[in-house]
């Protein structure tokens, strides 16, 4: 297993500093966003080179979701991701993190009356991923589908509702990310989560309870850490986690020896 982060505000902006920063904090790889690395393939090709760190996968920088209610959107977003999938091809990455939305609604706040039923939501989805599947077996790429919690989003909650829509389309090409704060919310156990969908897991994220810096809360990682490696997964383990503590750069540099313990 490799472990790696997404971007930080205190790392540095310039692609090949931001790189060796990575690299020299224990990392062994990165999660870049979408847009920075369509605009900048070469840069960040010879920031891999010179550093020796990977890029695993991508994540953000597009237009709108693969499940917006706004079809003008839904298909930007598409859209996006099949230059985001050509441009990972090229720098290496395996695939792009991708939710049904975040933020666009969610039953469990007001005003929970959704402006498109469920059958709607699922036809947008399987639309999108259809694309979208096309395009990763053409780039030799991968979708990971990111179930969210139930406040950030209405369609994908838990691993089932996206191995469903994986199920229902018949996809080759598209697999879960577990990511282990949301799942903390809506599995009733993270490792029995692990273990029953063990061949639709493509990618993992890691954050703690609170969604903070793994080793800052609750989350059992040695039990979880351990079960993945019991399933056989050897991909990347992504901090996705938003950083606490008075010195961001030093609690986020406990953390990843924190999860060293583990990987």
């Amino acid at each position: 297993m490799l472990l790696g982060t997404q971007d930080k505000d205190f790392f540095p902006t310039e692609i090949k500093e931001k790189f060796k920063f990575v690299k020299e904090m224990g990392f062994d790889c990165f999660e870049i966003d979408g847009k920075l690395l369509t605009e900048n393939v070469e840069e960040v090709k010879r920031a891999i080179e010179n550093t020796g760190l990977s890029v695993s996968s991508a994540c953000n920088g597009c237009r709108g979701w693969i499940g917006d209610f706004i079809e003008e959107r839904r298909k930007n977003g598409v859209e996006d991701i099949k230059g985001i999938l050509q441009a990972l091809s090229k720098v290496g990455g395996t695939g792009f993190v991708v939710p049904a939305a975040w933020g666009m609604f969610s039953y469990r706040l007001p005003p929970m009356v959704s402006p498109r039923s469920r059958e709607g939501d699922r036809e947008a989805l399987l639309t999108s991923l259809a694309e979208l599947d096309k395009a990763a077996q053409e780039t030799g790429t991968y979708i990971y589908l990111e179930p969210l919690n139930r406040y950030e989003d209405h369609m994908l909650n838990t691993q089932q509702d996206a191995v469903d829509i994986i199920v229902k389309g018949m996809f080759k090409r598209v697999k879960t990310t577990f990511d282990f704060y949301h799942m903390s919310i809506e599995e009733d156990d993270i490792t029995n989560s692990i273990r029953k969908y063990r061949n639709y897991i493509g990618h993992v994220h890691i954050a703690e309870n609170h969604r903070y810096q793994p080793g800052s809360g609750s989350i059992d990682w040695e039990r979880h850490i351990n079960t993945l490696k019991e399933i056989g997964y050897e991909g990347p383990i992504i901090n996705e986690g938003r950083v606490r503590g008075d010195n961001p750069l030093e609690a986020y540099q406990k953390s990843v020896e924190f999860m060293r313990r583990y990987i």
